[in-house]
C-alpha cells in the first residue's frame, strides 16, 4: 500500500461538516491514511498533483468543478490514482458520466462506515466496487444501448484514446512512451485501463477496435 502501510486518500465534498466527519472516521482506520482535503473538483485536481494520492473520495455535485469533470482530469493527470464516487445520487444521469469519466468506484453516502472502509480498499488493489443500485442502473443503460463498441470508445479519456491510436501503429510500449513524452509505467497503466474499459483480450484486439472506431 502507499506509505505507513496504508492507503493514502484525498477526500473532497463541499461539505464542510461531511469532509470532516469523514476526515475523523478515516483517520481511527489503521489501512487508511488521510493525506488532504478539497472542497471542491478544482482544488481536488490541484491536491492530486502535490499529494499524489492512491485514492479520491469524490463527491459529485460541488461548485467551481464538479466531480465528473474532475475525475476526467486527475484520471489524465494521474492514472494510477483511483477515485471513488462518494455521493447521495443513484440515478443514471449522474452514475453514467462518474463511470465514464473513469471512476472506480460509485457508493452512496448511506454506506457503513466499515463497509466504506473495505471499498476503499478493494479501489486501491483495482477492483471496481459499484452499489447495486448504481450496477442496476449501468445494466439498464447497456440493454438500451445500440452499438456497444460505438459507444464504449466515449469511455476513454483523451489520453487513452492517444494511447490506443499509437497502439494502432503496432507501437511497443516503449515507442508509446516516446511518442507521447510519458513514462512506460505510465504507459502500461493507460493499456490496462484501455482493455478493461472496451472488454478487449489484448493489443491486437484493441489495434483492430481502434481502426474501426478511432476512423484512423
Amino acid at each position: 500500500m502507499g506509505e505507513d502501510n496504508g492507503v493514502n486518500v484525498l477526500i473532497v465534498d463541499d461539505h464542510h461538516v461531511v469532509r470532516r466527519g469523514l476526515v475523523f472516521f478515516l483517520n481511527t482506520q489503521k489501512e487508511i491514511n488521510v493525506v488532504g482535503e478539497a472542497s471542491n473538483g478544482k482544488e481536488a485536481v490541484e491536491r492530486v498533483k502535490e499529494l499524489q494520492p492512491d485514492v479520491v473520495l469524490m463527491d459529485l455535485v460541488m461548485p467551481v468543478m464538479d466531480g465528473v469533470e474532475a475525475t476526467k482530469k486527475i484520471k489524465e493527470l494521474s492514472p494510477h490514482t483511483k477515485i471513488l464516487i462518494l455521493t447521495s445520487f443513484s440515478d443514471v444521469d449522474h452514475v453514467i458520466p462518474a463511470i465514464r469519466a473513469g471512476a472506480s468506484g460509485y457508493q452512496l453516502k448511506d454506506v457503513e462506515p466499515d463497509q466504506l472502509v473495505q471499498v476503499i480498499i478493494s479501489v486501491y488493489r483495482g477492483e471496481n466496487q459499484l452499489h447495486p443500485k448504481v450496477t442496476t442502473h449501468l445494466m439498464t443503460h447497456v440493454s438500451k444501448g445500440g452499438d456497444r463498441k460505438e459507444q464504449l470508445i466515449e469511455v476513454l479519456t483523451k489520453r487513452e484514446k492517444e494511447v490506443l491510436a499509437e497502439i494502432a501503429k503496432g507501437k511497443s510500449n516503449k515507442e508509446i512512451a516516446a511518442a507521447l513524452m510519458i513514462t512506460e509505467k505510465t504507459v502500461k497503466t493507460h493499456v490496462s485501463n484501455i482493455l478493461a474499459k472496451l472488454n478487449l483480450a489484448d493489443r491486437t484486439q484493441a489495434a483492430l477496435y481502434a481502426v474501426k472506431h478511432l476512423r484512423l
